[in-house]
């Protein structure tokens, strides 16, 4: 299967590239290198140093006439969304519905989104299904929800397969310490700095903490399972950000400096997800364990740490 990968050289799409290029896939990616590194790709992969938003972007479908498409690019940041709306939707809504034109002319069989956990703002209860009322409270929130309705539209209209995927709080290696829930991340670069942790407001804010790889793994998934599906992608386990410190201090084996300041204002407090539908759809589960993941991702950038003195 031909593969296009917006956002292919970024966080998570660099890691679905890497698994598809294993299973045997061909791969086309499109990412303007925003936020992510074309270091990340290998030789076997056609790129394409792009914005989604890009008339560009049609030449790519024409010449490349993918199978499938895995939608990872966009803009990711809920503050940035709030100083720019229009650039956040443009990002964001208006790049999606280029990516949508480009599968409706040229024959793409399967699209795959990358939404959020945004789009249901504040929880009504926990944890959070599919079924939970949407109500972003952000400019991000509605761009990332947006789009899965035109995905609906056009498989009404096109006939096209669609899986709409909204992912938790994903952390792991290649992270960058900016946009949705890069808390660990930005722990990650305090503690290699020598930094004290900087929390807001008291530490018992929970989130729904999944490994990249696990969200890897679910795209790939979703390109043969899920058709016309919105899919929570999560662990189902809550941790607050004090449980984070402590597993942090647990890896480093010694306690850590911490300072706690004001809460931002608009914070949700608690989310977690219901990730049983994903399981049952997608045939997937993930399995990589909180400490794991965390050893693991910290290990990577200690090594990037040292390497850069």
């Amino acid at each position: 299967m031909k593969v296009l990968v917006t956002g292919g050289a970024g966080f998570i799409g660099s890691h679905i590239v890497e698994r598809l290029l294993v299973q045997g896939h061909q791969v086309v990616v499109v990412d303007n290198l925003t936020t992510g590194n074309e270091t990340h790709l290998s030789s076997k992969v056609s790129f394409y140093r792009l914005n989604i938003q890009d008339e560009a972007l049609m030449d790519v479908f024409a010449a490349e006439k993918p199978d499938a498409v895995i939608h990872q690019a966009g803009q990711s940041s809920m503050p940035r969304s709030m100083e720019d709306p229009i650039w956040d939707a443009e990002t964001n809504i208006i790049g999606t519905i280029r990516l949508l034109e480009g599968a409706r002319r040229y024959g793409v069989k399967k699209m795959v989104y990358a939404s959020s956990a945004a789009v249901y703002g504040n929880p009504q209860y926990l944890p959070i299904d599919e079924s939970h009322p949407t109500a972003p409270l952000s400019p991000y929130g509605i761009s990332k929800w947006t789009p899965e309705m035109y995905l609906r539209n056009y498989g009404e209209l096109y006939g096209l397969s669609w899986t709409v995927l909204r992912y938790a709080n994903v952390y792991g290696t290649r992270q960058v310490s900016h946009g949705e829930g890069a808390v660990i991340s930005i722990f990650i670069d305090q503690l290699l700095k020598g930094e004290p942790l900087t929390i807001d407001g008291d530490g018992e804010q929970t989130r729904d903490y999944i490994y990249v790889e696990d969200v890897a793994r679910a795209n790939i998934a979703a390109l043969v399972h899920g058709d016309g599906e919105i899919l929570n992608i999560g662990t189902g386990q809550s941790t607050s950000i004090n449980q984070l410190i402590q597993a942090f201090e647990s890896i480093l084996g010694r306690t850590v400096k911490k300072v706690y300041g004001a809460s931002r204002p608009g914070d949700i407090r608690d989310s977690y997800f219901d990730n049983n539908r994903a399981i049952q759809m997608l045939d997937w589960r993930p399995s990589v364990l909180l400490q794991d993941g965390l050893k693991r991702t910290y290990e990577y950038y200690r090594g990037i740490h040292a390497k850069n003195g």
